[in-house]
């Protein structure tokens, strides 16, 4: 490419730093520019010289930025923030909440289409790489069973949702899978297992001085698409007891696919992993790929929503065609 991929950044906390770092690695783009809700003189960026502007003043860069990618949270900021910059810019996100996908596909593309730009959501690992997965398992093995399992580690999406309760200070949420719920999924044997039977979910809270912990614990638990179907355990600590134990965010997964081909004798399991030192930082790679893809389909003129299921994996790599069928097919 002669020219660099002008990249924004929207929201500047884990995945915003995470972006910025993954843009060093990519030779074909460059930040541009980063949007904060925080007054802009108070954000130091990573990189020397890059503007920080008020989200309010989005639209004044729309010829600056390529590609503009959302670091914000599921629970309040995307479903907000998504079609609202989806109709100014070509943009990637990673909404996470599963459950309400279509809904927020459908009020993107709406966005995007009004804009005529690209917008590829529910970016990263999970909605991201293990959706592709899930996808090539249920398709080469179409009688069988798919299992996900996450974790242990550190979900960004529900650590946020924690933070959004009334009285929370601060806090993070670990995603522990069972080993048994894993073992049997690996055996081939096609187990039956509830969502509440594949994982649990451990909260580490701090509460607000003179909150209601009782209220807290049970808000949390009883939070519809993020701890309701889960055996959950709340935990409250000290600020000093998170910052000291908890604050690094490792997290990773499986997606195992388990069928029989031919006349059914045949058992056959795929498996897909993942072990992350950083979410924030792994998931933040993600984005930037996808962001080279959504730049190349706007160059084409396409515009609308898309999931990670309509990208062609050419589209993710800086290399030619050529390159690619000679060094990795």
């Amino acid at each position: 490419m002669n020219s660099k991929i002008r990249i924004g950044i929207a929201g500047y906390g884990n995945i915003g730093r995470g972006v910025e770092l993954a843009i060093k690695q990519n030779k074909d783009m460059e930040l541009a520019a980063v949007f904060t809700r925080r007054d802009p003189s108070t954000v130091k960026t990573i990189t020397e010289g890059v503007k920080v502007v008020h989200v309010d003043d989005a639209a004044s860069m729309k010829n600056d930025i390529d590609v503009m990618i959302l670091c914000g949270g599921s629970a309040t900021d995307l479903p907000v923030m998504g079609p609202q910059f989806a109709e100014m810019f070509n943009t990637i996100d990673s909404f996470d909440t599963h459950a309400k996908i279509p809904e927020y596909f459908a009020n993107v593309d709406a966005a995007a289409k009004k804009g005529n730009n690209v917008s590829i959501i529910s970016v990263g690992w999970d909605p991201g790489m293990f959706s592709i997965n899930r996808l090539y398992g249920e398709a080469i093995l179409p009688e069988g069973s798919h299992y996900t399992f996450w974790g242990k580690g550190i979900s960004q999406g529900h650590s946020d949702a924690i933070r959004r309760v009334e009285g929370v200070q601060d806090g993070k949420q670990y995603t522990i899978p069972s080993e048994a719920a894993m073992a049997a999924a690996k055996s081939g044997s096609e187990p039956v297992l509830t969502t509440r039977e594949k994982h649990t979910r451990e909260c580490f809270v701090v509460a607000k001085e003179g909150a209601d912990k009782a209220l807290i614990e049970k808000t949390i638990k009883e939070m519809p698409n993020y701890f309701s179907d889960y055996d959950t355990t709340v935990n409250f600590i000290s600020q000093e007891e998170l910052n000291e134990k908890h604050s690094k965010m490792p997290h990773g997964g499986f997606v195992i696919r388990s069928g029989k081909t031919g006349d059914g004798e045949n058992h056959h399991v795929i498996e897909y992993s993942l072990k992350l030192d950083s979410n924030p930082e792994f998931t933040s790679s993600v984005l930037v790929a996808y962001a080279r893809a959504a730049y190349r389909l706007a160059q084409k003129g396409e515009s609308g929503a898309k999931s990670v299921f309509d990208i062609a994996p050419a589209l993710l790599s800086p290399k030619s065609a050529d390159e690619l069928r000679k060094e990795l097919l």
